[in-house]
């Protein structure tokens, strides 16, 4: 029996076409344009379309319309074999890292793709993330498993777990990387699998859907110059709940009472602080510099090696599963779907 798999097209660059009278990009029927591919034809793959309407700009994203994905996903769980979400780039990072957290024990692929140019354009970089997006949800190992069951964001012959995902260029086709986590295959003439990094679920358990999240969050970055009667706004919102705080280096931050007053206040009255470090690659490190020790005095916890995006979005999750900021503030120093590499 051949695979089936389910292309969720959410909007974006990859579904968009010219328009022959205004020359202008607007969104394509997604189904019209599988069925006149030729390409499809070849697969293996049993192929269906669930259409957004209207698309979305992924600019636009959010949690409630994550929810609606994993609903769309849950719905049809035993019905496909792997699912391919079309997706605008410019938050695909955060909702690869989102669905992998809402989607607990998985043991289907969710692969997320998009492109840099419009499927109508000849020089598109889409038809082929598209179809070996598609391959690859497709793909068992010799056991029947999925041969990758885990959320994946695959581009420009690059498939990366999501939650390590970021998008690093603007302009190139190869716009995401995962600098802090080896690829998950490699797409060249054959796929190249790396089985030794890649999640392994219990396939004799059901995959778990959670649709709750609570997004109050703040990302702030730490800069020279940066004042005092500004933080001390943001940090005594009554809504907050939790700060991602981007910090230079290995975790550092200035030496300047005022901010660690701000920070102790604010994680003494609940407010869970993450230190992420603004560098793409490389670890926080809180004990190796006295400015670092600080901020772990203060009550500041590492994101580890976290991506701003999963942080965030790993946030918003267990604020919707918890109340207790001390068991988000463990629960963020553990790894929930390989977001972070712990020692």
């Amino acid at each position: 029996m051949s695979q089936k798999v389910l292309i969720i097209y959410t909007g974006g660059t990859i579904g968009m076409g010219c328009n022959p009278l205004t020359g202008t990009l607007e969104p394509l029927d997604f189904n019209h344009l599988v069925e006149s591919m030729p390409e499809f034809q070849q697969l293996q793959t049993g192929v269906e379309v669930y259409q957004f309407t209207p698309p979305i700009d992924s600019s636009d994203m959010s949690p409630r319309l994550w929810a609606q994905i994993v609903r769309i996903i849950a719905e049809r769980y035993n019905d496909y074999d792997g699912f391919v979400i079309l997706h605008g780039t410019d938050t695909m990072s955060y909702t690869a890292s989102a669905l992998s957290f809402m989607l607990e024990n998985l043991t289907k692929p969710v692969i997320l793709t998009g492109s840099q140019l419009p499927m109508g354009q000849l020089r598109t970089d889409g038809k082929e993330n598209l179809i070996t997006s598609v391959e690859l949800a497709s793909l068992k190992d010799s056991h029947g498993h999925a041969m990758v069951p885990e959320v994946c964001v695959y581009f420009s012959g690059r498939l990366l777990r999501g939650n390590r995902s970021i998008k690093k260029n603007a302009d190139g086709f190869n716009a995401f990387d995962s600098f802090n986590y080896p690829h998950l295959c490699d797409a060249g003439i054959n796929f190249t699998f790396h089985p030794h990094h890649i999640l392994k679920p219990d396939f004799s358990k059901s995959m778990i859907p959670h649709y709750a999240m609570d997004p109050n969050v703040v990302v702030f970055s730490l800069f020279p110059g940066i004042q005092e009667s500004i933080i001390r706004h943001v940090l005594d919102a009554p809504e907050l709940r939790s700060i991602v705080m981007r910090s230079y280096g290995s975790g550092n931050a200035p030496q300047q009472p005022w901010l660690n007053k701000l920070l102790y206040q604010a994680a003494h009255r609940g407010v869970v602080i993450v230190n992420i470090s603004q560098c793409i690659a490389g670890s926080v490190e809180m004990s190796r510099y006295d400015t670092g020790y600080h901020l772990k005095k203060a009550g500041v916890i590492s994101g580890i090696d976290s991506t701003v995006e999963a942080a965030v979005t790993k946030l918003m999750f267990l604020q919707g599963q918890y109340s207790d900021s001390n068991i988000i503030r463990n629960m963020m120093c553990r790894s929930i779907a390989g977001e972070i590499t712990l020692a």
